[in-house]
């Protein structure tokens, strides 16, 4: 993926969504994409470890994945959705998109150092430079959080 242009398949590496997001260590959340329906739905993946730099003040001794942090990781994972189907549709990729507002947030059980983190996403509606996602992070086939997401297309200055 060296062009703007380039094909994506799958799955789709962390060097190849560096291209695609703008998001860097330590707040790049996405580290693989494992499934898409171009324009529907996008799985991707985000392995937790000890090392993230998060662990040390959340919590000294019971780490837990910030909620918010795993919220960042369904919205650059809807990211992923519109990137990647509109380099697929041979365009040069979408806009970028700002996390606008985020609704029905619910969190179920703690992200811990060891989990693989499955962010599966699905676009509802898009229109007008705004997207209404639904999203939903599993470990181990077990739903952890869920939200609906809404985006909006950066406004060129």
């Amino acid at each position: 993926m060296s062009d703007k242009t380039a094909t994506v398949s799958l799955p789709v590496s962390v060097e190849q969504i560096q291209q695609l997001l703008p998001h860097r260590y330590p707040f790049l959340l996405v580290d693989r994409v494992i499934e898409l329906v171009p324009d529907t739905s996008v799985v991707a993946l985000k392995n937790v470890t000890i090392n993230e730099p998060f662990f040390q003040g959340h919590f000294p001794g019971h780490p837990v994945m910030p909620g918010v942090l795993i919220v960042e990781a369904m919205a650059q994972t809807a990211g992923l959705l519109t990137q990647i189907s509109s380099r697929l549709k041979g365009d040069s990729g979408s806009p970028l998109f700002y996390l606008a507002k985020v609704d029905n947030a619910r969190f179920n059980a703690p992200v811990v150092p060891g989990d693989q983190l499955r962010m599966e996403v699905s676009l509802k509606r898009l229109m007008r430079g705004m997207g209404l996602f639904v999203a939903r992070s599993l470990v181990a086939g077990k739903e952890v959080a869920s939200c609906e997401l809404m985006c909006a297309a950066r406004a060129d200055k």
